[in-house]
């Protein structure tokens, strides 16, 4: 199928009186990884089911090319909508060999075609040797990557990943992950990727869709979501915040670790979201006092207090000591400020 631009344009989907996604609009490119990031239960299954065919939207569309897939009365079922799947389960039918598995959704080809896609898919993902296999006697890692290449086979459009990487061994991940990535670019199609793993989602993905309570909160390259992110919600999904209440006046917010810049905010309270990184050690700066101190095998972290206020800071060197006074400012690349909510 030839390369199209997925829209998602204004997506609802409710379970009786409970909304699990609400007006959701996104877009999905040719060759591109999207990583659809949020917390358990925040819609990300439900839009990913949506998308796939296995649901029915109550309101908005989905357009692949100039196809209409889903819309106010028209409903393409997912068979034919050039949309594949790979399951978190990876869902391969545990009676068929692994080559057969591949081959199962090749439609309309001789038996000796689809014989040779699937096993061309089998090789591009390094397993044509496990073809007479049978899933079970596969690991983990390798099941994924069948599941990945039954998808792909039929060449669809758009590829929808549902966690991908949740069944893996933490020591699995980044190998399976380089690979999946090598194979996702070269097949051309539109990725979807669902997953709750913040680093997972930065480290793979073009491009990041946030999503809370079945709401799109941003969208946008990882290290923009990362360091501007829209809302505080879109500030946590990324990573850990220390927040803090502040002031703003005359475009600056005050807060007890210092000044923020804070460009169009209104006068009046506010909140400010400082990242791990966002606060350095050292003068000219304000005095805080060491309350509390963790190693995390790459870095150090450390909690600072100030007039009631905590800040927590992650340092590759090593920390001042327990109950010692620092000096510390925050550093604006690192940090957001917020309109007080509600």
């Amino acid at each position: 199928m030839s390369p199209a631009i997925l829209k998602i344009d204004a997506l609802s989907k409710r379970y009786g009186g409970r909304l699990a996604v609400e007006a959701a609009s996104l877009r999905l490119e040719p060759g591109k990884v999207t990583a659809l990031l949020g917390p358990s239960g925040c819609g990300k299954s439900t839009l990913l089911r949506l998308i796939a065919g296995l649901d029915h939207p109550d309101a908005g569309t989905i357009t692949l090319g100039d196809r209409i897939l889903a819309g106010p009365g028209l409903f393409t079922p997912p068979e034919t909508r050039g949309v594949g799947m790979v399951f978190q389960d990876f869902a391969l039918f545990p009676h068929l060999s692994v080559l057969d598995n591949v081959a199962y959704g090749l439609r309309g080809a001789s038996r000796a075609e689809r014989r040779a896609t699937a096993l061309w898919h089998l090789d591009a993902v390094r397993l044509a040797e496990r073809a007479d296999a049978f899933p079970h006697m596969l690991s983990g890692g390798q099941q994924q990557r069948v599941a990945l290449a039954r998808a792909l086979a039929p060449k669809p459009a758009a590829l929808l990943l549902d966690e991908p990487f949740s069944g893996l061994d933490a020591h699995l991940k980044s190998e399976v992950r380089a690979d999946l990535l090598a194979t996702l670019r070269t097949a051309g199609a539109a990725v979807l990727v669902v997953t709750h793993d913040a680093a997972e989602a930065m480290l793979m993905a073009d491009n990041l869709v946030l999503m809370a309570a079945g709401r799109i909160v941003q969208t946008g390259a990882p290290d923009v979501c990362y360091r501007r992110p829209a809302t505080p919600e879109a500030a946590r999904l990324l990573g850990e915040i220390s927040q803090l209440p502040c002031q703003v006046s005359g475009g600056v917010a005050r807060t007890s670790f210092g000044d923020l810049p804070a460009p169009g905010l209104p006068d009046g309270p506010a909140q400010a979201a400082v990242r791990p990184e966002g606060a350095i050690l050292g003068g000219p700066g304000v005095r805080a006092q060491v309350v509390a101190h963790g190693f995390g095998g790459a870095f150090h972290e450390i909690e600072l207090d100030r007039e009631g206020q905590r800040l927590r800071l992650r340092l590759a060197a090593a920390p001042p000591p327990l109950g010692a006074t620092v000096d510390v400012r925050l550093d604006p690349m690192h940090a957001a400020v917020f309109p007080m909510q509600g």
